[in-house]
């Protein structure tokens, strides 16, 4: 009796355990879940917590909501004049709506991958086929992906319950024959730039220079006035000075003006001077001692 009574307890456990064990269950902060019963969804985006559920009839789907990566496979792509161009990116995407995720999927992420790999391929491929090759070159890659990931994000949303929070190219690069192509192009850009600027900085050399050559005839030509009219005043200054000396000495400048016209005139070593000796020019020339005897 004892044994019997026993084994029920035993079994009444057993049963409250098992019933706990598949009644309760707990979502994980990294997770949301979907409650169904026979395949059908009850109850949808349960959030992280202690949860109950009918055993047996019910069941609960979990799926990871962390943000997960998807490195797609290198692509070649056309640009808008028909360049090819050699791609490779990778997509952040993140599960926000676990019901429509699980109908879509089945809650298989591999599954989930394959689907969006695809539309990832297409937005890129569209993006790449608007823009030509000096645009790609020249925009920075950031500003490149951000209509493909908004258009992604709003397509996947509605179709995976997922949202594709970014979409990065690690790398562009282009086939041979497109890159020496692409190289000569960009010679011949930066040769026209530079004869640019050389046709800029030589016309502005010209100017300089033209503006200098124009100070320099300025300052020359007052320069030049005011050594005239320096000149002019020295001049008038010395004239004034020599007719005082004179009134004060007319003999003596007279003699002094003998002296110059004879330093003049005898400049050449065989100048000759023939003079008569009565002459009053020629009375300057004679000794101290016969001009005291006349």
């Amino acid at each position: 009796m004892v044994n019997n009574r026993s084994l029920i307890i035993v079994g009444g456990l057993a049963a409250v355990a098992w019933l706990a064990s598949n009644s309760l269950y707990v979502v994980d902060e990294t997770e949301r879940a979907v409650k169904l019963r026979f395949g059908e969804v009850i109850e949808e985006n349960i959030q992280p917590g202690l949860h109950f559920k009918v055993p047996i009839t019910q069941t609960v789907r979990k799926f990871d909501t962390r943000v997960l990566t998807l490195d797609t496979d290198t692509s070649r792509y056309l640009t808008l004049e028909q360049k090819a161009v050699i791609v490779d990116s990778y997509v952040k995407w993140q599960v926000v709506n676990p019901t429509r995720y699980y109908e879509a999927t089945a809650g298989d992420e591999m599954m989930a991958i394959r689907l969006i790999q695809p539309r990832v391929d297409e937005s890129l491929r569209n993006e790449f086929g608007r823009l030509d090759l000096q645009q790609i070159i020249a925009e920075r890659r950031d500003d490149l992906m951000i209509r493909p990931t908004q258009e992604l994000d709003s397509l996947m949303r509605e179709e995976l319950g997922v949202s594709i929070l970014d979409v990065r190219v690690k790398r562009i690069d282009l086939p041979e024959d497109v890159s020496a192509a692409v190289f000569e192009r960009m010679r011949s850009e930066r040769e026209r730039e530079a004869r640019e600027w050389r046709a800029q900085g030589q016309e502005e050399s010209e100017r300089i220079r033209a503006n200098a050559d124009r100070r320099r005839q300025v300052l020359l030509a007052q320069a030049t006035e005011r050594a005239e009219t320096l000149r002019g005043e020295g001049d008038a200054e010395a004239a004034a000075i020599f007719s005082e000396a004179y009134g004060q000495n007319p003999e003596f400048f007279s003699f002094w003006r003998s002296l110059n016209a004879y330093r003049d005139s005898f400049d050449g070593e065989r100048d000759m001077l023939v003079l008569d000796p009565t002459s009053d020019f020629f009375r300057y020339l004679r000794s101290p001692e016969i001009q005291s005897e006349e």
